[in-house]
């Protein structure tokens, strides 16, 4: 007897994220995170503000990667530059990515004394970014064919037809929110796709998605203790449709009907379930949402580069690469030593925590020439590292990059010019890097 899916759960999307730090750091001022060394680039305060670039300029003059030895976060090996960074990420077996060790953020993986003393369980999400070879390659090869480069030749008309009827529904002669209404709405829009997600719930996975990425909500206890409530509600609602899809005759072309076919992934424990959904959400949501906000708000801050794309739309798929590069979504990776070793004159120990700050290393200048200018002709933009390197690359890449070439080009074949107009703010973060808020209006050129 065939048996029914489950009815899929109520989930709440309310508080986000932002409004539950901001009240809880209003009501208890004292249990802002403390940052006593001058380089250590996890606070928060000099995203939001946008005056991060001199500390990093200051931290690679004095070379690739320093020790910080006190931070909210515990010690860490901050990594800034580009050729450093390339390197560690091209030692996979040194420098661990598993979540066993800590996973992929600044966050500090609690020792079994400290667990017992905050009287708190061990929550750990294991996602297949968060694993080291061979867990991590059979997860990755179940997802990859998603993303292959006939996968995207598939994919272009209907993200070309969606990102030109809403373009064509935005207001002129009125200010409005980019973010809301054009980045967010083309990025949930390609995740519910790429997910079989009802589309009519679709702004949930950016909720989550904000919740999931905010690595400061992890030191607050309350906080986290949401977090984690809102973390299970998405995997009891994913859950649901999980069920819903093993009743199909045929095997679907999303995400979640892969998984189900996957040897590799179709027995995985709720944690990596959820885990791996976060991954995807926040690999495909957060990171482009937030470049399609950068490429507006640096065409505004450099009109000569507008000026630039208006007139010479060959130039798009260079502009694409120089915005990632100068945008850089997600600020940092984090990798753990697995064994003493020495890199670039320094010695790393086993255990030592490692961050790869992508969003300094792309502003380096001895590798790109006058990096805090936008250069849509750069000839090494392609260089960046914003989707990192090496066996983790951002396994979406050529989606992000499809996304934000077709925003660009159909803009440009409706002559719209959009003008910064109103409140920028920027997110408050040491991993995203982006705008939660980008008030604009339109005009033609």
């Amino acid at each position: 007897m065939a048996t029914t899916a489950p009815e899929r759960p109520q989930v709440r999307t309310s508080p986000t994220a932002y409004e539950a730090l901001t009240k809880h750091y209003e009501k208890h001022p004292e249990e802002r995170p403390q940052h006593p060394h001058k380089w250590d680039v996890s606070r928060s305060d000099i995203y939001f503000e946008d005056r991060w670039q001199p500390i990093f300029k200051e931290m690679q003059d004095a070379g690739p990667l320093h020790y910080i030895p006190e931070s909210p976060y515990g010690p860490y090996w901050a990594v800034v530059g580009h050729k450093a960074i390339q390197h560690i990420e091209a030692l996979p077996e040194t420098f661990s990515s598993s979540w066993e060790y800590g996973g992929i953020t600044i966050l500090e993986r609690l020792t079994e004394e400290e667990l017992a003393e905050s009287k708190a369980d061990r929550r750990e999400l294991p996602m297949f970014i968060a694993m080291d070879r061979p867990q991590h390659t059979g997860q990755r090869r179940t997802v990859a064919p998603k993303f292959t480069p006939s996968a995207m030749a598939e994919m272009e008309p209907e993200i070309r037809q969606r990102t030109g009827e809403l373009l064509d529904t935005l207001p002129r002669g009125e200010v409005f929110d980019w973010v809301d209404k054009v980045s967010i709405e083309l990025t949930t829009g390609m995740l519910a796709i790429l997910f079989g997600f009802p589309w009519e719930d679709r702004r949930m996975l950016t909720f989550w998605s904000d919740w999931s990425g905010d690595t400061e909500l992890a030191g607050v206890r309350e906080l986290d203790e949401m977090r984690w409530e809102f973390l299970h509600e998405m995997g009891a609602y994913f859950q649901a449709l999980w069920i819903e899809r093993t009743q199909d005759k045929e095997p679907g072309n999303d995400l979640i009907s892969m998984m189900i076919h996957s040897e590799a992934m179709n027995q995985m424990r709720p944690e990596e379930f959820i885990g791996n959904l976060v991954l995807l959400i926040v690999g495909g949501n957060d990171t482009t949402r937030n470049t399609m906000s950068g490429i507006i708000h640096s065409f505004d801050k450099f009109p000569d580069q507008r000026k630039l794309f208006e007139e010479q739309p060959e130039l798009i798929p260079n502009a694409v690469q120089e915005c990632l590069r100068f945008q850089t979504p997600l600020a940092h990776m984090r990798r753990t030593c697995t064994e003493d070793t020495e890199v670039f004159g320094q010695t790393i120990k086993k255990g030592d925590k490692v961050v790869l700050w992508y969003l300094g290393a792309n502003r380096e200048e001895s590798v790109f020439e006058n990096p805090h200018k936008l250069d849509i002709t750069r000839e090494n933009a392609r260089r960046h590292i914003a989707f990192g390197y090496g066996i983790h690359r951002c396994v979406g890449a050529r989606l992000a990059e499809l996304q934000l070439r077709v925003l660009l080009e159909e803009m440009h074949k409706r002559r719209m010019r959009v003008h910064v107009a109103g409140d920028v703010e920027r997110v408050r973060a040491n991993f995203v890097h982006g705008f939660r808020k980008l008030e604009v209006e339109i005009t033609d050129f």
